[in-house]
């Protein structure tokens, strides 16, 4: 009887073998930062990094801005080592940070600052040029598909609300270092707009104006917010 006892105590405690997970800093491995942003946006930037393990999980982005000085705390919930349910293998993440309508003028970002994991980056907000929000309407982009050949071509895929929507034409912006701004402007063809979820798949080539060869597309979206990916080029 003391042995079936203490059988199944000790299956009971293998949930609780490695305790509770804590909260740690975690280093990232690039900054993107998108350029186009002004003060009647919302400021978006880009981090990527690598989880060390499967003891990690939950990357998360703590923001504290002060005037010009934008103070990023990057985190994830950490197991201890112990744990037999944590495979030691790397974690790629990719978040998308909102930073929120912020007025113009240039913003210093400290990532994990006064830690071994500290990183820094700057992004410029300009003043509008209309007094209107936006004066173009864009592509409602939802994924950006990888074609994977040696043509720096990708696919933006979604579904515009309305026919009556075409693809005019695709703008890019680059920060001079790693990021693409993709600007997918529509125009209206029909001068009624009946709703009617369009499918569409857009194909564009990336530019070839920066030397990296792994780059952010930053694409911007109907709805005011945008889609990320990071590619690596031929």
């Amino acid at each position: 009887m003391k042995t079936l006892l203490l059988s199944f105590l000790s299956i009971v405690a293998v949930p609780t073998f490695a305790g509770l997970p804590v909260e740690k800093t975690i280093g990232i491995e690039e900054v993107f930062t998108p350029v186009g942003f002004d003060s009647n946006d919302t400021t978006e930037i880009v981090i990527t990094g690598y989880l060390p393990n499967l003891c990690h999980k939950t990357p998360k982005v703590y923001i504290d801005i002060n005037e010009n000085k934008v103070n990023l705390k990057v985190t994830a919930l950490s197991y201890h080592k112990t744990n037999p349910y944590c495979p030691q293998m790397v974690v790629p993440f990719t978040e998308k940070v909102k930073l929120g309508v912020l007025s113009e003028g240039e913003y210093q970002i400290a990532i994990n600052e006064n830690t071994r994991h500290e990183e820094f980056a700057a992004i410029e907000v300009s003043e509008p040029a209309e007094s209107i929000i936006d004066n173009h309407i864009y592509a409602n982009v939802d994924y950006i598909a990888d074609l994977g050949d040696k043509d720096r071509k990708v696919i933006l895929k979604g579904y515009n609300p309305s026919y009556c929507l075409e693809l005019d034409k695709v703008e890019f912006k680059n920060n001079g270092e790693n990021t693409y701004s993709v600007l997918p402007i529509m125009k209206q063809v029909n001068e009624l707009c009946p709703m009617k979820l369009t499918p569409f798949a857009y194909e564009i080539t990336i530019p070839k104006e920066l030397e990296r060869k792994k780059v952010l597309l930053h694409v911007r979206s109907m709805d005011g917010s945008s889609i990320n990916r990071v590619v690596t080029l031929q």
